[in-house]
């Protein structure tokens, strides 16, 4: 047995027998279940070799299984070949998910024993396994791997975004009065960075710090401490959130504290889809009253005040001129006839970013792929031996960066030489499927579900389709993917708001011949009321121009038309003073109307 990762299942499958287990659950997830793990956490990666930000293990004593969803499936196969794992696929009509999956393995069993590593389930995941019986085993993958990074410590920082702590905080408080709550515990990082006005970098391309936080109407307290990290700034952070009336705690203290406060802590608010199972086991042991409600930091946070708009927008103007200067410079390099690897497109553009004084690092791994790579919506960019941009065809590139001033997230998919006409019809609806859905004026409370079709529509009506969601909020200088808002198919009722942040980012995907994906960030505004009630539209806050000569310009109706033409002129506007003479010709020439 060669492959390392079928070695490694069998090591598992070892320890189950001698611990009288039938089923093992590896979550991608983190004891505050984060989209974005630490490196710790990385245990399905670990165990399987597979790098996708989603997706989930469960081992029995004869059969492994990845479950994940449309994104994955093509990375799946090919990273899952020689591991014996099998792709259990999502998010398809046909899916059968893993409390499912399980139920039916436990059919005829007395007991079917079904081991976690609590910390990193959720609640609510470990309330949906019906028929098994659940043993908690914290750390489990510890019983036998020896090399497990520790938990990171950054040096940690405030920001000024137009709301102090205190405010926060007492806003918080008048929460829980309203809601007969006496306090919270909030475990999503998140939700935590915001409420504090905090930022670190203990996970890669997130400004965050790992840590809990409970809140009372008198008190409150942050486990967090950095025993290893010694920097002046985060004395400075330290101090200031201790003088707004919060207690500073070790990360790791939290289950004493639960042990020594359950009769102070009241009726405790906490959020299913955040707290881990183990933690929640320890609350219920010590008899603490739990109102598991949605956190109510995640819609508040979601809406942008008006300091963080202005700021936000500061920082997609500067994004989008390191776009220009990208793009410009990737033109250039191949009329020359050089060789440019995606992985030095990646690169270059990284180095263009960096030199805003802003910059905080990138906000996702950059995904710069040409032809059959891009139909992998997540392809992962080799960092040797990459693969060449090729003289003809489609390129696509996903990239953002984290700024003090915000988030941003674009993608553009850039036309080389020449297109074949299925390449330019795909690159055409799609970007007119984005243009329906910029163009989008729609009542006060509607939901992103319900506008999701106006994306696909150009596709569907030629038997197209992309299995991806179409729109996710944004952070600001926060997770790159943020909630409760989204635009996809699967139902979500939360309504969109004015101040909320989402991406427009339809695509298509062909194996083996290309992808495409354009993508802006859409910030939700008012756009007026009359006798029909009142009315919200979008407005682009992405500032980098749509290549229209790949465009089948008759796909395009006149609305569409002079939506695209108004967007690049803003763009040139907007840019120009920035660049140098011969980039702002070029950008003429890129943003002339059709």
């Amino acid at each position: 047995m060669d492959n390392i990762y079928a070695q490694r299942i069998e090591q598992l499958r070892t320890l189950m027998r001698s611990k009288g287990w039938d089923a093992v659950i590896v979550t991608g997830s983190d004891p505050h279940n984060s989209e974005f793990p630490a490196l710790r956490w990385k245990q399905v990666e670990w165990l399987s070799g597979f790098t996708g930000e989603a997706g989930d293990l469960v081992i029995t004593l004869d059969h492994a299984g990845l479950w994940t969803d449309t994104r994955y499936f093509i990375q799946a196969e090919r990273q899952l070949a020689g591991t014996g794992i099998t792709l259990h696929k999502t998010r398809v009509p046909e899916q059968v998910l893993i409390p499912e999956w399980l139920s039916i393995q436990a059919s005829g069993y007395p007991e079917y024993i079904v081991a976690i590593d609590g910390l990193c389930v959720s609640s609510d995941f470990a309330d949906s396994l019906e028929g098994v019986c659940i043993v908690s085993v914290p750390d489990m993958l510890d019983l036998f791997r020896k090399d497990r990074p520790q938990i990171p410590q950054t040096p940690i920082f405030q920001i000024e975004p137009g709301e102090s702590r205190a405010e926060k905080l007492k806003w918080l408080r008048e929460v829980l009065v309203e809601n007969g709550c006496d306090s919270i515990l909030i475990t999503a990082l998140d939700e935590i960075a915001w409420l504090l006005n905090v930022r670190a970098s203990d996970i890669d391309y997130n400004p965050l710090v790992i840590s809990n936080l409970t809140v009372s109407l008198d008190s409150a307290q942050w486990f967090v401490l950095r025993q290893d990290v010694e920097d002046p700034e985060t004395e400075d952070t330290l101090f200031a959130v201790g003088q707004d009336g919060v207690e500073i705690l070790r990360y790791d203290a939290l289950p004493e504290w639960i042990e020594d406060n359950a009769e102070n802590c009241g009726r405790m608010w906490a959020d299913r889809g955040s707290l881990n199972f183990h933690l929640a086991s320890l609350i219920r042991g010590k008899g603490i009253p739990l109102s598991f409600l949605e956190s109510p930091v995640r819609l508040r946070k979601a809406v942008k005040n008006p300091v963080e708009i202005q700021n936000i927008k500061k920082a997609h103007i500067l994004d989008g001129v390191v776009m220009e200067r990208f793009l410009f410079w990737l033109e250039r390099r191949i009329q020359d006839g050089d060789d440019v690897s995606e992985w030095d497109a990646a690169v270059k553009l990284g180095q263009l970013r960096a030199t805003i004084d802003d910059y905080r690092g990138d906000s996702f791994e950059t995904i710069s792929a040409f032809g059959e790579d891009a139909a992998l919506p997540h392809y992962v960019t080799p960092k040797t031996n990459a693969p060449l941009i090729g003289r003809n065809g489609l390129y696509l590139c996903d990239s953002g960066g984290q700024f003090l001033n915000g988030t941003t997230d674009i993608t553009r998919t850039v036309p080389i030489g020449r297109c074949s006409q299925l390449e330019k019809e795909d690159y055409t609806l799609v970007l007119k499927g984005h243009i329906q859905l910029a163009m989008a004026v729609f009542p006060a409370g509607t939901a992103g579900c319900q506008i999701d079709a106006l994306a696909r529509e150009p596709l569907w009506r030629r038997r197209r389709n992309f299995g991806h969601g179409t729109g996710h909020g944004v952070g600001y200088f926060l997770g790159c993917h943020e909630g409760p808002q989204d635009v996809r198919q699967n139902f979500n009722s939360t309504a969109l708001l004015p101040g909320m942040v989402i991406s427009d980012e339809p695509g298509i995907y062909r194996e083996g011949q290309h992808g495409v994906r354009h993508e802006n960030l859409l910030l939700t505004v008012e756009s007026g009321a009359n006798g029909f009630g009142r009315w919200l539209e979008f407005e682009p806050l992405t500032m980098c121009h749509f290549d229209t000569s790949a465009l089948l310009a008759e796909l395009l109706d006149n609305d569409e038309r002079e939506w695209l033409n108004a967007y690049n002129g803003k763009v040139r506007l907007s840019l120009s003073k920035y660049l140098s003479p011969d980039e702002q010709e070029w950008l003429r020439d890129k943003t002339r109307a059709i």
